[in-house]
């Protein structure tokens, strides 16, 4: 079924089983399949592709062209940049040291994952990370530092263990410069840092 928000110029897929609270924004194209839940004051951008049994909690920001596939939750505190890939069943995480007894909301640390970053699925992330623009992180990986841009990511800790092209494929660093074989775009590395020529 196709929705029409209130503004007759926006248009996007919502599957009847899931639900939508109040004062959330979808961006046109964007299609939210099958028992998801958006909560209050969210946003999700342009061409999303929201998978099942998603959970986007209250004030969470996601940008365009993101997918987040089946069975993945975000919590309030999560930021998603554009483009970013949520692998089945990963896991943000907002609070440290929770307790059922003990309430922390005030207490939620920030997660920010930058434009056209992988997660994996089932790899976890400990809240207050940063994942840089175009990372990696494999399956089942346990993120519990920042992860630099283009890296590659996996492991209980996640440890750095490549470079990724922009368009996912690994890059072989033989000196500061490589090329991507699939896509040809050049790269610097220095120290543990890699940036786009």
């Amino acid at each position: 079924m196709m929705n029409n928000n209130k503004n007759k110029e926006e248009s996007y897929f919502i599957h009847k089983s899931s639900y939508i609270d109040d004062n959330v924004k979808i961006g046109n194209g964007t299609k939210i399949w099958h028992f998801s839940h958006v909560l209050k004051n969210s946003s999700i951008g342009k061409n999303c592709i929201i998978g099942q049994n998603v959970m986007i909690g209250s004030d969470v920001e996601i940008g365009d062209g993101c997918k987040i596939q089946n069975n993945v939750s975000i919590y309030k505190g999560v930021t998603l940049e554009d483009n970013v890939f949520c692998g089945p069943s990963c896991v943000f995480t907002n609070v440290i040291n929770p307790r059922a007894f003990i309430e922390r909301k005030a207490e939620f640390k920030k997660t920010l994952v930058k434009k056209g970053a992988t997660i994996s699925a089932n790899a976890t992330l400990i809240c207050g990370v940063t994942v840089g623009k175009y990372a990696f992180i494999g399956a089942g990986a346990l993120v519990t530092k920042n992860v630099p841009d283009y890296s590659l990511v996996y492991g209980n800790p996640a440890r750095i263990k490549g470079w990724m092209c922009k368009c996912g494929i690994k890059l072989n660093f033989k000196n500061p410069i490589a090329s991507c074989k699939n896509c040809k775009k050049r790269y610097r590395k220095i120290d543990n840092k890699v940036e786009s020529l």
